[in-house]
């Protein structure tokens, strides 16, 4: 039986050497990924921002989504959602909310009531305020320090110390290029939005623990190498998984950016985003950093050889 294999058993690339164009590249990114969100902001959604939820059923057949947003954004009330839920005759309409108090939210209800109640019945209509929409922020942003808090705890009992702060150099790399995307292409930043960060620091996340996993083992394996050479040994042992579930992943965001509508597009090209910068950073950042952090051969022959090479100003060819 034929195995297909897209990398090779027994790669020896020097992924180490590259950490003196990927440094460098990873600190820019991230200084124009902070400057974006000064410069142009969040194009925030109706979660952040607030506005009217109207919930209607189709009393005839299905309801048609398309027919429904273009009649939404023919009123001119600005961005409009429309999704589907429950049933296929069951949407919801989401309006941004407008300036003019609650009389002009009540205009909003008034407007959807007159153009759509023909054809749907109304089921719901209510109006989310900022001060809703705050606490949304404020909920979005505690996950999702919780969970980089969570990264930091997990790892310092599961390796040591200089992993744990490996990894969370990476995720807060992933997280600070993430919200430069959201930032750079104004995809519009919702509650979905804040799902899609979570996944994509938890990819990372797991791509950088299989390294580091194989890192440990590789040091306990050879104990006459130098850092460098157990840091490639142990990316290049992990590259052919990493390849294939980064290759599987695309796919899969991939169908759901072309075929997944407007509702599911947003999430899909962050997700994508996400994956290219969590494979690149988990084997050029998460790895490489741990040189910085004091990780060293655990032998006295170990050690010598790498401060040899730390003193020739290379790293030793394997």
């Amino acid at each position: 039986m034929w195995l297909v294999r897209l990398v090779p058993v027994e790669t020896r690339f020097r992924f180490m050497w590259y950490r003196r164009w990927s440094f460098p590249l990873s600190a820019l990114l991230s200084v124009l990924a902070v400057a974006a969100f000064l410069t142009f902001g969040m194009n925030t959604g109706i979660d952040f921002r607030g506005g009217t939820v109207v919930e209607m059923q189709a009393r005839d057949g299905q309801a048609d989504i398309g027919q429904i947003r273009q009649q939404a954004n023919a009123l001119g009330f600005g961005t409009v959602e429309v999704q589907q839920f429950g049933t296929p005759r069951d949407v919801a309409l989401r309006v941004q909310l407008q300036e003019g108090g609650e009389e002009a939210q009540q205009e909003v209800v008034s407007t959807l009531r007159a153009t759509f109640e023909s054809d749907y019945d109304i089921r719901r209509t209510e109006v989310v305020g900022p001060r809703v929409s705050a606490e949304l922020v404020q909920s979005g942003t505690l996950g999702v320090v919780m969970a980089i808090f969570g990264v930091l705890v997990y790892l310092w009992f599961r390796f040591e110390w200089h992993f744990a702060i490996g990894a969370v150099i990476a995720t807060l790399h992933d997280l600070v290029l993430a919200i430069g995307f959201f930032a750079i292409t104004q995809i519009e930043f919702n509650m979905t939005s804040i799902a899609a960060l979570l996944t994509i620091l938890g990819y990372s996340l797991n791509d950088t623990v299989v390294i580091y996993d194989r890192i440990r083992e590789t040091m306990r394996k050879y104990k006459k190498i130098t850092v460098y050479e157990v840091l490639d040994i142990a990316v290049n042992a992990t590259l052919s998984r990493t390849i294939l579930t980064s290759v599987t992943t695309f796919l899969a965001l991939l169908a759901l950016a072309v075929l997944g509508g407007e509702i599911i597009k947003g999430f899909a090209y962050a997700m994508i985003f996400g994956l290219v910068i969590g494979t690149y950073s988990s084997i050029f950042v998460a790895a490489p950093i741990l040189i910085y952090l004091g990780v060293r051969a655990t032998t006295a022959v170990g050690v010598a050889a790498q401060a040899r090479a730390e003193a020739d100003g290379a790293q030793p060819a394997e």
